[in-house]
């Protein structure tokens, strides 16, 4: 029989830690252009939305991924509020890394405004009716999700190191295999 994995494959870490890279860069990236004015400013927000759609799509071929890579268990005795917790929160970090990029694609398809993929070519625009109105209800629903997905953050950060340092398991092991595994 075939000894259990005992940390993530190397994809999984490279999608898990890579998408984590490009959400700290998207929040460096709207608070750089909220600090600043003119065509640097918009420069920001260009490559922004190019990096929201970036993940969006990276976060496809991650769940791909993940039904042919099923994740780890967690370790036997985990309370079952705690299954439900982190389950729940693996479920929201995928619903706002597709809805956060789709609603800020929306919000600039409702405006007309172009997408330039880094330099490479322009996005294709969502086929939806031109409003100013739709556009802040997607801009307002997409700043909301941003809010969620801080909590989600600050509970997946803080569940890592409860499972470290209060349960001394090897959760924390699994997802950065530079820590020592424990005995």
């Amino acid at each position: 029989m075939a000894e259990p994995r005992n940390r993530y494959s190397t994809v999984s870490l490279l999608f898990h830690w890579g998408i984590a890279l490009a959400v700290l860069a998207q929040v460096l990236l709207i608070t750089t252009h909220e600090a600043t004015e003119g065509p640097i400013s918009r420069e920001f927000v260009s490559v922004h939305k190019a990096l929201g759609l970036t993940i969006l799509v990276v976060t496809l071929a991650r769940i791909g991924w993940r039904f042919a890579n099923p994740a780890l268990p967690l370790p036997p005795g985990t309370p079952g509020w705690q299954r439900l917790a982190a389950r729940a929160t693996q479920i929201g970090f995928y619903l706002l890394l597709i809805g956060l990029p789709l609603g800020g694609w929306a919000a600039s398809s409702a405006v007309g405004r172009d997408i330039n993929y880094f330099g490479l070519f322009n996005w294709p625009l969502l086929p939806l009716p031109q409003s100013r109105e739709l556009a802040g209800q997607f801009m307002d629903a997409h700043e909301a999700g941003v809010k969620v997905l801080y909590v989600l953050l600050a509970l997946h950060v803080l569940g890592a190191l409860k499972h470290h340092f209060v349960d001394r398991d090897n959760v924390l092991h699994r997802m950065i295999p530079i820590i020592p595994r424990r005995p």
